[in-house]
């Protein structure tokens, strides 16, 4: 197997990272498939007439995070952790100050995969103990999602209450 196909590969994975959807089984799934393919592209690349396992290694981990991430995506949609309101994306955190975060951390934005992919910022996840970095990615929005609303506090009955980012 050449570099350069693979180069390639890598890069357009890369580059549509983030595009299946907003949930935590996709990136979830991503992640894990990714491991797997490229565990089994290893050793299958290793096995083989050529005995490339790096190069199985990073083609089964493309096809792996990308079909994970699929995969992963399907059952967001089927538990709805892809939030479409503000109602559906609040969160049972309460507290009556707001945590401030830490200074987020300089990213670049990429190349637009596709003209339908919008690109959403960094932003910190708060999961009532700590802030998660989420760095910057391209996504394809929903169908009937025009725009990406970042998490936010909300002051709500006395105490402040953690939105997660949205499509509306």
């Amino acid at each position: 197997m050449k570099t350069k196909p693979i180069l390639t590969i890598l890069t357009a994975a890369a580059l549509c990272a983030g595009c299946e959807g907003n949930g935590p089984n996709t990136q979830n799934g991503a992640v894990t498939g990714g491991a797997l393919g490229a565990l089994a592209g290893g050793i299958i690349g290793n096995n083989s007439g050529g005995h490339n396992a790096l190069g199985g290694a990073l083609l089964g981990g493309v096809i792996g995070a990308i079909a994970g991430g699929t995969i992963g995506n399907s059952v967001d949609h089927q538990n709805s952790t892809l939030y479409r309101s503000e109602g559906e994306a609040t969160t049972n955190v309460a507290v009556p100050a707001i945590p401030p975060p830490p200074p987020p951390p300089s990213e670049m934005q990429t190349a637009q995969p596709t003209p339908s992919a919008l690109w959403i910022y960094g932003y910190y996840d708060y999961d009532g103990y700590n802030y998660n970095w989420v760095p910057g990615h391209w996504e394809i929005p929903p169908p009937n999602a025009v725009a990406f609303v970042r998490p936010h506090w909300r002051y709500r009955g006395g105490a402040y209450v953690y939105v997660r980012g949205y499509w509306r």
